[in-house]
């Protein structure tokens, strides 16, 4: 796929409108942490946004993930703290309409070449459930080494998942 119209940019507030039809989807949902509202409405995203856009420039990299300058999809990293400090976790999500076209696997990468030249990251890792295999599949083909399974790691909807640690490292070393 030609991915010469896709961008990773700052969220802005008028991307409320098309969040709820991104996120809003069970779909999607499936393979996201609790906590976001179903159905997800336009007041939703604009109290998400709020916080994207105050969030500590140092800590959080909140990206929109547009095609032709509209938002499809969503990436962040988070620095996390204390001695993991220049660790931050990966989180992402596409919506349905856009699966399977690589557009993931392009976006990921690009955020892994930003943050290890404008910030200090030593490494970058995800969690996703270990049934989600497309998106393990993404982080595998730019990269990511997977370093174990996470057992029991998590509860969604009453099922008890595994999770898969995957990571990777500013210097590329396996």
């Amino acid at each position: 796929m030609n991915h010469a119209h896709l961008t990773l940019r700052p969220w802005r507030l008028s991307d409320a409108a098309v969040l709820p039809g991104l996120i809003g989807d069970p779909a999607v949902q499936r393979n996201l942490r609790d906590g976001l509202p179903l159905p997800y409405t336009e007041e939703d995203a604009r109290a998400f946004l709020t916080a994207m856009l105050a969030a500590d420039p140092e800590a959080a990299f909140p990206f929109a993930i547009a095609w032709e300058d509209v938002a499809i999809g969503s990436l962040s990293l988070f620095r996390q703290g204390n001695i993991h400090r220049c660790a931050a976790e990966l989180g992402y999500y596409l919506g349905r309409a856009y699966w399977g076209r690589g557009i993931m696997t392009w976006a990921v990468e690009a955020a892994c070449q930003w943050a290890f030249v404008h910030t200090d990251l030593l490494r970058i890792y995800a969690a996703p459930f270990a049934r989600n295999l497309p998106s393990c599949r993404v982080l595998e083909k730019v990269g990511f080494q997977l370093e174990g399974t996470l057992r029991q790691n998590a509860v969604k909807d009453g099922e008890v998942l595994d999770m898969k640690l995957y990571a990777r490292l500013r210097d590329g070393r396996p």
